[in-house]
This record gives structure tokens, sequence and C-alpha cells, in this order.
């Protein structure tokens, strides 16, 4: 009898837009799948335990783009994931990966179809590119696992031009090269990990191999949801890897026809690292470590147009990188609370954005409250705040949830703001593991519930313990202030111009509250006269407390020290029990609305950790 044939899968010489398309969606689901595992192995550049996010990240946008296109031509679908790479890139290795899907794209633009000659040339044309974008690239990293995987295809097309066999020939020398990076690199040695860019690189791969060699199933079949066992780290050498710089800060430099070199060498003059310049000559995505991302922003505005502005603070992402489980507590930056709080507390934060002019700030990160403050004095046109996008929410919620079982973010009063509706915009998407507690707050007031949710995190309370928790202390927590000047908010458009030159004549200083069941602000009246106004003022706000209840206090100012110092004193010298750390510079939050020489103190019950 003879032996029944085995049928052989055809062979693939050539593939258009659709299947391109379908076997790049499953490269996609793979990595954003995994991507709490890659930052839980993330320890170069530096440890801040982010990779996965900003892989994820990047390669979420670049799907946004893919899902509607009905393209059947292979250089249409490259375009549009090339351009939505450089547009969402996020982070170093995300900023490699969209230059390496630029240069591919480049060289296939013509192409209907793709045969393995020029896949093969795509992926060389890529390799390059990406190893170019890289101020000082190193061996070891995703540069070189994408460099072994465009060697290998060109050394595959001998086998016969089966696209399939090609990439399967490519896939296994990328895992090669990645099995490799400890020995490149003594950090990834040291901490028992390959790295996390690489691994990334090496997920999408697999995943389109999947799709190759199973077909739409390894699309239908891919799970966006995280993978592992949340908040663990890999134990080993993390904490004593060196940060050098702070902030993980990126942009979109916008022009019509870009010097890269140029750009290279203006950049060159900043204490930074870790520069990647990704995209072409009419859009670049820039990505540096810096100390002072303002400066990065300044420097890159001399070339064209700055947008997409975003820093990470990499310290804040170290400790939660190090961190085992348990939950952390997001803030906006409307909230004003002392830095240590920031050091000793689970508690990061998303910046507003401050406008003036044409220009973009974001608030606390690449302006400084002192900075907002010398801005509300010179500008000649209105200091303006607006809202985080959604987007800012859901990266550092995804990321924070990498490392930890829950997040709760404590927010700014949803009466004053649409910030606290970006957040829960975020929040939706990622499965009840991120709550959202509106504080009917601002500045301190939003600062001390944020204080109390981030203590009982520490002390192993759960979500709903601490919303609940915030919630009991909500509805005695105030923010009280008073404004000197009205000049702001009459250019902003807040108060009518008729009542500023009233209240300068009759020295009348309007005495205003936030909190409460509603959230919003009331005036409460008028002061009149400066004399002694600090002590009036204090006054005025302990007679609105419960002399048998301890409370917290937190005193802020619009340069305007010397009297809140005096604020201060007076509510201490009537109340010693009072808790209340130093003044603090107050935020967006209060000095876009109050102006300069405002003071505000907020108060909330001290309600023991439990």
């Amino acid at each position: 009898m003879s032996a029944i044939p085995v049928p052989q899968r055809p062979l693939v010489p050539h593939a258009g837009g659709r299947v391109l398309k379908r076997a790049l969606l499953a490269g996609i689901a793979r990595v954003v799948a995994e991507r709490d595992g890659l930052n839980r192995i993330n320890v170069f550049p530096v440890a801040d335990g982010d990779t996965g996010s900003n892989l994820g990240f990047t390669l979420a946008a670049v799907r946004e783009a893919l899902r509607p296109l009905r393209s059947a031509h292979a250089g249409e679908v490259l375009r549009a994931v090339a351009g939505e790479a450089i547009d969402g890139a996020r982070g170093n290795s995300g900023a490699i990966l969209a230059q390496f899907l630029q240069g591919f794209g480049e060289t296939l633009a013509g192409s209907a179809r793709i045969a393995a000659d020029a896949l093969a040339a795509a992926a060389a044309s890529g390799a390059v590119q990406a190893r170019l974008a890289v101020a000082e690239p190193r061996e070891g990293t995703m540069l070189s696992v994408i460099s072994a995987f465009a060697r290998a295809l060109q050394g595959a097309l001998p086998t016969g031009g089966d696209l399939r066999t090609q990439f399967t020939v490519a896939l296994a020398a990328s895992r090669a090269a990645l099995a490799a990076t400890p020995d490149q690199l003594a950090v990834l040695r040291k901490a028992g990990v390959v790295d996390a860019g690489a691994q990334g690189f090496v997920h999408l791969l697999e995943g389109i191999d999947d799709f190759m060699r199973r077909g739409r199933r390894a699309v239908l079949e891919a799970s966006d949801d995280v993978s592992g066992e949340h908040g663990v780290v890999v134990a080993g050498g993390f904490a004593d890897v060196d940060m050098g710089h702070r902030w993980c800060s990126e942009c979109v430099l916008s022009g019509a026809d870009l010097d890269r070199s140029a750009v290279r060498e203006a950049l060159a003059r900043i204490d930074g690292s870790s520069l990647v310049l990704a995209g072409t000559r009419e859009k670049l995505r820039v990505h540096m470590h810096v100390d002072d991302p303002e400066r990065l922003f300044a420097t890159l505005s001399a070339f064209g147009e700055v947008r997409a502005r975003k820093a990470d603070d990499m310290r804040a992402q170290q400790r939660s990188a190090q961190a085992r489980g348990g939950v952390a507590i997001v803030v906006d930056s409307a909230a004003d609370l002392p830095a240590e709080a920031f050091e000793r507390l689970p508690i990061h934060l998303v910046p507003v954005r401050v406008t003036v002019g044409a220009r973009d700030y974001l608030d606390k990160v690449s302006l400084s409250a002192q900075g907002f403050h010398a801005m509300l004095r010179s500008a000649d046109v209105p200091v303006r705040t607006s809202q985080p996008p959604p987007g800012d929410f859901r990266r550092l919620f995804e990321f924070l949830l990498s490392h930890h079982h829950e997040v709760v973010y404590v927010g700014l009063s949803r009466a004053l703001s649409g910030t606290l509706q970006a957040g829960e915009s975020a929040a939706a998407a990622l499965v009840a593991r991120v709550r959202v507690v509106d504080t009917g707050n601002v500045s301190g007031g939003e600062g001390l519930l944020a204080m109390l949710a981030a203590e009982r995190a520490l002390a192993g309370a759960d979500a709903g313990e601490i919303v609940a928790a915030v919630e009991r202390a909500r509805a005695r927590t105030a923010t009280f202030a008073f404004v000197r000047d009205l000049s702001s908010a009459v250019r902003g458009g807040r108060v009518p111009r008729w009542a500023l030159p009233i209240t300068r004549w009759l020295r009348l200083v309007p005495f205003v509250r936030i909190g409460g069941d509603d959230g919003r602000l009331h005036v409460r009246g008028v002061m009149v006269g400066h004399a002694g106004l600090a002590e009036r003022f204090a006054a005025r706000v302990l007679a609105t407390l419960d002399p048998s209840q301890r409370w917290r206090a937190q005193v802020m100012h619009c340069d305007n020290r010397d009297e809140a110092e005096r604020v201060r004193a007076a509510l201490l010298a009537r109340r010693p029990d009072i808790e209340c750390t130093d003044v603090l510079d107050a935020g967006s939050a209060i000095a876009a609305h109050a102006g300069i020489g405002a003071v505000a103190l907020s108060v909330m019950p001290r309600l023991d950790v439990a």
C-alpha cells in the first residue's frame, strides 16, 4: 500500500496590505499582553520599570491607526504605521521601534505587495535608521536584536523566497541575540534579566510569526489582558542603578525641513542622556533624560513647533518598580503638598497643562510654582490652565498596575475642572483596578486628602478602604483663600472688569472657600483693608473649625511668603495642636485664579492611620 501523502503548507511568496495588517495586529497584541513582564525586567538604560508600558502605549497607537484601514496596498499600511508610531512613541524603546518602522516603511512605500527580498531590504534600512536615531547606541539592547533580525532575513533568502520560512529563521536568530544581551551589558547580567526593549521586539516578532503559522486565529485569540502576577519585581541589582537624570522627557517637533544634525548638536549642549531622535524631516519624536524638561522644550522650539510634551519622574518610577503589591496613589498637579511627601509616600503626579500665549508647559514639571508666579506678574496675555488628556492618566495607571495591585486617583473637584473626568475615562478601560475619588477640593485640600490616602496605602489598606477614608474626611476638608488683587481673574475673564477698580478703591479683599458637598468655590464675604489681614484671615478660618477635633493644615501663597508665614504663625498661636508643615508655593490651581498676593489655607480632620 502506498503511503498517504502528507499535505504541505503552501509557500507564501509575498504579502499584501490586508495580510500585513493582520500580522501586525497579532504582534501588537502579544506585546501589549506581555507589558507587565517587560516592566518588571527593565533595568537599562535606567531601572524605571516602564519599558513594557512604553512599548504597549506606542503600539496601541499603531493599532488604533491600523484597525480602520481597508487598503490592500502594503506600502499604504506601512505609511500609516510609521506615522502613528512617531506620534505615539513613548520612552527610549518606543522611539527606537518607531524609527525602525519609519525606515522599514520608507523602503516599501511604493510596494503593493511585499516579497522576501523586499522584506529583507526594508528590515536592513530600518535597522540602520534605528541605530542612527540613538545618540549613544549600545550593544545588548533592542538595537542588537533588530540588527540580528535584519541580517537573518537577508541570510534566509536562498531558502526559496517563502516569507513564512524566512521569518521563522529570522525569529530564531532574534531569540539568540536576545539571549546574548546579558553578556553584552553588565547591568543585565547583574540583575539576571535580558534587555526589556529587546524582549519586547521579540514578542512583536513572535506574534507576527504566530499569525503566519495559524492565520486569523492568532489575531482573534490574542488578548489585551495584562498577563503575569501583578506587583512582582525581579530581584537583585535594581536599587543601585544610577538614574543619572530625573525626567524622561519627550515631545514631537514639527517643521518644514528639520535638520536632525542641527537638532542633535543643540541638544548636546544640554545636560542629558539617552537621546533618541526618531522621525522624518517634517516630524521628529524627541526622547531625552534631563533634569530640566523646560530647557529641552525651549531649545527645540527654535527649530519648529513643539507639541505632545511629556515628562515622567524616573525616581518615582523606580520606587514603584521596587515596590511589592499594595496600592499606588495618583494626584493631578492641582494638588499642593510638600515635596517630601512624594519621597516618603506612594504618590504619583499627572501634570495639568499651563498655556501662556502660544507656549504650553507641564505644571510642576517643566514650569515650577515660582516660574508660574513670575509669568503671572509679567505676562501681557492670559495665563490659562487646562486638564491633562486621558492618555496621560492611562499611561501612568498602566505603568503603576504593573507594579501594584491597585491604583487610587485622588482628584481635583469635578465642579471646578474636567481633570477628574479625564482620569475616570482612563480608569474605565482598566477592569476596575483603578478607583477614582473626587476630593471636592483643590490645592492644599486636595493635597491633604492625597496624603491621607497614601498614608493608608503605606499602612496596608486596600483601595476600597482608602477611598472610604478619603470620603469620610472629604466633607470636612476645605480650602480658604483671600485674594489681594483681582487682576489675574479679570484678565482670564473669571471676574468682570468693572470689579477691579471698585475693590481697589474700597480696599476690599474677597474671602473664598472651596470644599464641602458641592466642591465649588463660594465667596464667603470680604475683609476691609490690608492691615492685620493675615491674622484676621486665620481667625476667620479657625472660627469654622470644631475645637474638639484635631486638624491638619497647609498654607500656600502666590508670591507672598511673608503674609503666608504670618497666617501660619497666627494659626498655631491660637491652636498649637494643629499639624501644619512649612508654607508652600501655591500651584496653578490657586495662582491662575486668585492671582499674585493670594494666600490659601487648607484644613482637614486629622485621622489616625489604622
